[in-house]
């Protein structure tokens, strides 16, 4: 290595010898730069947690504040929802309350839509009922007609009914007496099927008096008929035709015809309302027979039942006949009729003093309902 000069600032101090000036300055300048240093890193961390609140305040203002939505429209941030308890509960519209008048009907439908498992009725207001009927009377014993007919609805000394037929309307009516003693009250309404338009199988219109009843009556075809009551002629109040005299054999398909013109003119009914005439009618009752197609009668019109031609069970049966061999539920023995409170009360008592059951037909059954391709329904 080559000869070096030595530096004379860097020879050895003497031991006890203070520092020279040189390096008294750049201790001073060492110490003021640590400071230095140590002031910048105060002010970086100040500038730090200002940054840092101004980004919390920022967040605070997104949150809570407004802002735009995807949209560009401004929208604020709702704060959440109160509890549910102090969430007032929206008031519920009031059921609109019945009329007198509704109410009187939906207790009449209450009974009278039970068994109309087919064609619902229509039922007018029980409380129009006697000043419907009485119109009606005044109507038809003003009648040309029913005039040359001699008709007369004044009482009939041992006779409490007068029937009406509307032949057009499906519907059979009986009237009992009102104050003045004519025939004007509403009792019950049955639905029925008369003859169909034409020469030969319309129900003749007129005033009559029944002649003969028959708890079974053969009928053109050949068919069977119960609880046959004659109008007149060959014209006659009975059941929906049965293909053999056996319980067990109705015409099914006939009987889903109730309620329109259906027969080859007689009056078809339901079992019970057929045997209610057998039953209360006594021979000489006075009959009309009518047409008013847009009225069916003063109480309305009973509605059907429906048998349902695949059950061979059920199918060959009235569903209303009561006989205790009958397949079909017992509630089904009111039948669809239309009644009076009068008439009610005469229903009950005649179950419960026997009187139903004295008049019934003797159960005769032939064990199957013959098939509806079998000809028939000539009643």
């Amino acid at each position: 290595m080559p000869n070096q000069r030595p530096d004379p600032s860097r020879r050895p101090r003497p031991a006890g010898q203070p520092h020279s000036r040189p390096q008294a300055r750049a201790a001073a300048r060492r110490r003021a730069r640590e400071a230095a240093a140590r002031r910048r890193a105060a002010v970086t961390g100040a500038a730090c947690l200002g940054i840092l609140a101004l980004v919390m305040l920022v967040c605070v203002f997104l949150l809570f504040g407004r802002r735009k939505d995807a949209t560009g429209a401004d929208t604020t941030i709702q704060p959440a929802a109160a509890p549910a308890e102090s969430v007032a509960e929206p008031t519920p519209e009031p059921t609109p309350a019945m009329s007198e008048e509704e109410q009187r009907i939906a207790e009449v439908m209450a009974t009278v839509s039970a068994n109309a498992t087919k064609d619902a009725p229509v039922v007018t207001d029980p409380a129009t009922w006697n000043e419907r009927g009485k119109a009606l009377m005044d109507r038809l014993s003003s009648d040309e007609f029913f005039v040359s007919e001699g008709i007369d609805v004044t009482e009939k000394e041992g006779f409490p009914y007068l029937i009406a037929v509307n032949r057009s309307a499906s519907t059979v009516t009986v009237y009992t007496l009102d104050e003045e003693g004519r025939y004007t009250v509403p009792y019950m309404a049955m639905v029925c099927s008369a003859g169909k338009e034409g020469e030969d199988t319309e129900t003749p219109l007129g005033f009559y008096a029944t002649p003969v009843n028959y708890d079974w009556r053969a009928l053109a075809g050949p068919s069977y008929g119960q609880y046959a009551t004659r109008i007149w002629d060959v014209y006659l109040f009975h059941s929906v035709p049965y293909y053999t005299q056996h319980k067990d054999d109705v015409e099914y398909d006939q009987f889903n015809e109730l309620g329109t013109p259906a027969s080859l003119g007689c009056v078809r009914l339901m079992v019970n309302d057929v045997k209610w005439i057998y039953d209360n009618c006594e021979i000489g009752t006075r009959v009309i027979v009518y047409d008013d197609p847009d009225d069916p009668g003063p109480m309305g019109k009973p509605g059907t039942i429906y048998t349902d031609p695949a059950d061979e069970t059920l199918r060959g049966w009235d569903p209303t006949d009561p006989d205790p061999e009958n397949p079909w539920d017992d509630k089904y023995l009111t039948g669809t009729t239309i009644r009076s409170q009068a008439a009610w009360d005469e229903w009950n008592a005649a179950q419960a003093d026997g009187r139903w059951a004295d008049s019934l037909t003797p159960t005769d059954l032939q064990g199957w309902s013959t098939d509806s391709s079998v000809e028939g329904t000539r009643g």
